[in-house]
């Protein structure tokens, strides 16, 4: 009884730490399939340069601008020129501006 009692507190231990990391990661998730939906991972990827740069090197350009995220949702909605070399980044007219918002704040995170 007594080694029943302990196995059963091991598995309620494990269950419970992997439905907390769920809780915690789904934002990140949630950031990750809002990017693929929007055709982001198209020209972007979390942590390598594809035709556009990685999600961790825009993070570390901007990281400690106040206004960051709004460039960079800007950036997202209108496009942009000459921040990452000649390839320009087209408009993106299917992201709305709190989605941009969104995906800004997310792509700030990446390190």
């Amino acid at each position: 009884a007594e080694y029943m009692g302990s196995t059963m507190k091991r598995v309620f231990l494990v269950i419970a730490t992997l439905a907390a990391g769920a809780v915690v990661s789904t934002p990140a998730l949630a950031d990750l399939q809002l990017a693929t939906a929007k055709n982001c991972m198209a020209c972007h990827a979390v942590a390598t340069k594809l035709v556009g740069p990685s999600y961790k090197d825009v993070a570390a350009k901007y990281a400690g601008q106040k206004d960051a995220v709004d460039k960079l949702a800007a950036k997202i909605v209108k496009g942009g020129s000459g921040v990452w070399g000649p390839v320009p980044m087209p408009a993106n007219a299917q992201v709305n501006e709190a989605e941009a918002k969104k995906l800004a704040a997310w792509v700030l995170t990446q390190k």
